[in-house]
């Protein structure tokens, strides 16, 4: 057998007819930025987490940034986040000029240690920025209860996490601002690059909405009086587009940045939103009979109980990561390390003067995980197989 790790085209040809249909209707239509497929997918997205204002921009690590800077993070700041995480959660904080600060993660879950980030809290601290890594959802209440102590924000990192759910709730629900990635891998992913903010407050949505289009027209205007104590209520006569006064095109407010959401790419998330909960639980089904078959031979993935954990990526530990990654290649199974190097050991941070005991798990994790193929429609067959490989590998 030759499995790939995400198998993009078996998805395509199950929804081939509709996107292609979809696709070809923007182009016949021509409306290639910021049309109506970009709206309903907004309100679509925001109906199926639960919350109030879904914004669009062009990718994940846009939506990171964008958030920090919404909320007026930057230099001289900090925000504590997790050693053990894809690179952009920490790039983005560095982008707007703060600081990371990283905290160890729980050898179980692979997810920030809420009993570590007290410690860490300084006068300079503005955020924490929780990551629910591989679609395993972080212990929220304890993050927003330090973060109500210390008057902090609370950012969600949910580019994994689409459909996730701790405590009945949807992840992206649970903070003031929540990021997603629409990348092609991703549980939800477009057909190039997206992303969405979420969140329940209608002043950052504002300024968000502001902020990924060079912060012009009505929402930089908003945003700027919403930034600066200015009640003074915007009118804008939309009818006015020809006027020298049209502060829905050149007049700008803000520095802002160009990350939108394009056309085709909404149209081809609004088809896959609908099949999002079925490939769902075929992710949690295809992880329980990994688990079943795996468990007693490599470390197999850990959620809390009153979470649903929606593998974006399914993770074991091996103490023979190289040899058996190896091994598998042999037999035609494509893995994948996430992550070699944990956060606070990356070169572009050695100035913070981090050393491995600082965070002793995301070290030991970052020489021990690696993905199995996990995608909604891989095949029994392909799981008997590959738990087969590893069995015989075990065995030598």
């Amino acid at each position: 057998m030759n499995i790939s790790l995400i198998d993009l085209k078996r998805q395509y040809e199950n929804i081939k007819e509709e996107t292609n249909k979809e696709v070809l209707s923007v182009l016949e239509n021509a409306q290639y930025i910021m049309g109506e497929n970009v709206k309903e997918f907004e309100r679509e997205f925001s109906n199926y987490i639960g919350v109030k204002n879904a914004i669009s921009v062009g990718n994940g690590t846009d939506a990171l940034i964008l958030a920090l800077k919404a909320l007026g993070i930057g230099e001289g700041d900090e925000v504590i986040t997790t050693a053990y995480t894809f690179f952009a959660t920490a790039e983005a904080i560095a982008y707007v000029g703060a600081t990371p600060v990283f905290v160890d993660v729980d050898l179980d879950t692979y997810n920030i240690d809420p009993s570590l980030i007290e410690e860490k809290i300084s006068s300079k601290t503005k955020a924490i920025l929780a990551v629910h890594i591989f679609g395993n959802p972080c212990k929220m209440d304890d993050i927003n209860a330090i973060a109500r102590k210390h008057d902090l924000y609370v950012i969600e990192d949910a580019a994994q996490a689409i459909g996730c759910k701790y405590k009945g709730n949807m992840i992206g629900t649970l903070s003031d601002i929540a990021c997603f990635s629409f990348f092609p891998t991703k549980n939800l992913g477009c057909a190039g690059d997206g992303g969405m903010l979420a969140t329940n407050d209608d002043e950052l949505a504002t300024i968000l909405r502001a902020l990924k289009v060079h912060g012009s027209g009505e929402n930089g205007l908003r945003a700027y009086n919403i930034i600066n104590g200015i009640e003074e209520e915007v009118e804008v006569d939309e009818s006015a587009d020809n006027t020298v006064y049209n502060p829905l095109k050149y007049y700008n407010y803000l520095i802002g940045q160009n990350s939108r959401l394009d056309e085709i790419q909404a149209a081809i998330l609004r088809i896959k939103l609908k099949h999002l909960e079925k490939w769902t639980e075929n992710r949690i089904e295809n992880a329980k009979k990994y688990n079943e078959k795996l468990k007693d031979v490599l470390v197999t993935p850990k959620k809390e109980e009153d979470s649903r954990h929606v593998y974006h990526l399914y993770i074991v530990q091996s103490e023979n990561r190289e040899k058996m990654v190896d091994y598998l290649k042999e037999k035609g199974i494509a893995t994948g390390v996430y992550y070699p190097v944990p956060m606070h050991l990356q070169k572009v941070f050695k100035p913070l003067g981090y050393k491995p005991e600082d965070c002793p798990n995301a070290d030991y994790l970052s020489k021990r995980t690696f993905a199995l193929p996990m995608f909604p429609e891989l095949r029994d067959d392909e799981i008997e197989y590959i738990a087969k490989c590893i069995l015989e590998y075990e065995n030598e």
